[in-house]
């Protein structure tokens, strides 16, 4: 009897600064095998200028860097086709316009059938990678940041996440932006200046507030431009700088809180917390002043390590779409 045709799946994790996507076999019982992983571009908000392009060109990117890092090490033949896809996205809300927006395009991109396509949000895809079908809370920060949880009955539960312009407190953006904010007070005497607004105006390049008043509205700048200051901040708080220290506190809270709150919706007791993304993983400060403050808001969390990462959780997405077509 003949081997069954190979099925090649791919998960992907867009985020807004790169997209990663892993190829993998598809095994019969929903199983999967990686095989391969490449990167491409970020992605923006569907509905920003040149959202639509810029979502398409990362999928396609990654996945042409994907295909090659396999093809060169033979562990796939060019002529084999995707059969399923999933794709967790920075601002895809489930069950939202811009969910069905975004299988559309990713279906189109991918040349896929939209029922061979499932597009999410990035947490979720993130959650099924951290904690499989085990109870728990997943918590992001990163650029932004985002709790999401789930419980023994298969309830999500969500917290934070609404975008930088609502809603930062526990992100790198909060940090840095606060961290300005702080500075231009330095700089007009409201506050006595210390070394943090030296070290955050020396890494933007400007000498006045006047200029950085310009820089941050431009376009370009953002809620990265805010996010990459972060860890001028987190060294000034090891350091020592009570200004930052306080700043670095208030996100510690923020991320705490948001885990309680997904804990309490969900009746978790004691739950299982998985800490991921650049801020909470590469921020000493944050991270530890986080796992101490989680303590006090939700006594008995315990925090471990996450499973999987993000696109192991879109390749489990992915096999459960390709075992439905």
């Amino acid at each position: 009897m003949a081997d069954p045709q190979p099925r090649l799946i791919a998960g992907f994790d867009a985020g807004q600064t790169h997209t990663s996507c892993r190829l993998a076999w598809l095994q019969g019982d929903g199983a999967w095998q990686a095989i391969a992983e490449g990167q491409g571009s970020g992605v923006s908000h569907l509905a920003a200028d040149g959202g639509e392009l810029r979502f398409q060109s990362a999928l396609i990117s990654s996945l042409a860097a994907a295909r090659q890092m396999a093809e060169a090490d033979g562990s796939l033949q060019p002529a084999i086709p995707l059969v399923a896809a999933a794709i967790g996205a920075s601002g895809i809300e489930a069950g939202s316009d811009v969910q069905a927006q975004g299988q559309q395009l990713a279906a189109a991109a991918l040349g896929l059938p939209a029922a061979a396509v499932h597009v999410t949000g990035d947490e979720r895809t993130a959650l099924a990678g951290a904690l499989g079908h085990e109870a728990g809370v997943l918590v992001i920060s990163g650029t932004g940041c985002i709790a999401l949880g789930q419980n023994a009955a298969g309830q999500l539960h969500r917290c934070g996440g609404w975008g930088w312009l609502l809603d930062g407190a526990g992100s790198a953006m909060d940090i840095g932006r606060d961290g300005l904010a702080l500075s231009v007070q330095m700089a007009d005497g409201r506050l006595a200046p210390t070394g943090l607004q030296a070290d955050l105006w020396q890494a933007l390049g400007v000498t006045t507030a006047q200029a950085l008043k310009a820089l941050v509205v431009q376009p370009s700048f953002g809620a990265a431009g805010f996010a990459r200051l972060a860890p001028v901040i987190d060294q000034r708080a090891e350091a020592g700088d009570a200004q930052a220290q306080a700043l670095v506190q208030r996100s510690a809270e923020a991320l705490a809180a948001m885990v309680t709150a997904v804990a309490r919706q969900l009746d978790l007791r004691a739950p299982a917390v998985c800490a991921v993304g650049g801020a909470i993983v590469h921020l000493a400060s944050l991270r530890h002043r986080f796992e101490a403050t989680l303590q006090q808001h939700c006594p008995g969390a315990r925090l471990q390590q996450p499973t999987g990462d993000a696109c192991d959780g879109a390749l489990t997405l992915a096999a459960q779409t390709a075992l439905r077509c």
